[in-house]
């Protein structure tokens, strides 16, 4: 299979298993199709989720529900709520996660984020 390409396919994201992530506090709940080295995610962040690292891989993350503040390593917060994004390619900034009331997100990530 050539990883560039995808053939056209369905996803029911219900029917894919839920993996448990802890964070520092709260936890993150992952459905995850892995195409090649590209990852699709539904994640779930419970109320008071904070991640428990700081990340540096791209992704574009787009927000489905609830409230994301995503903070970068300077101090700088971005809230993000319902219909809004961020994208970044990898090494290129130090982020992570946290939320108060809990949310939703589509993220993508993979290779194709690298810097070039």
């Amino acid at each position: 299979m050539n990883l560039n390409n995808i053939q056209f396919q369905v996803t029911d994201w219900e029917k894919l298993p839920t993996t448990e992530h802890k964070g520092e506090t709260g936890t993150a709940f992952w459905r995850a199709l892995q195409l090649g080295n590209l990852r699709i995610r539904i994640v779930e962040y419970s109320v008071n989720y904070k991640a428990d690292h700081w990340c540096e891989k791209g992704h574009i993350l787009y927000c489905l529900e609830g409230e994301l503040i995503s903070e970068l390593s300077d101090g700088t917060e971005y809230k993000l709520t319902a219909g809004m994004s961020y994208q970044v390619s990898d090494d290129l900034s130090s982020h992570r996660s946290y939320t108060v009331k809990g949310a939703k997100l589509f993220i993508v990530d993979g290779e194709f984020l690298k810097l070039k």
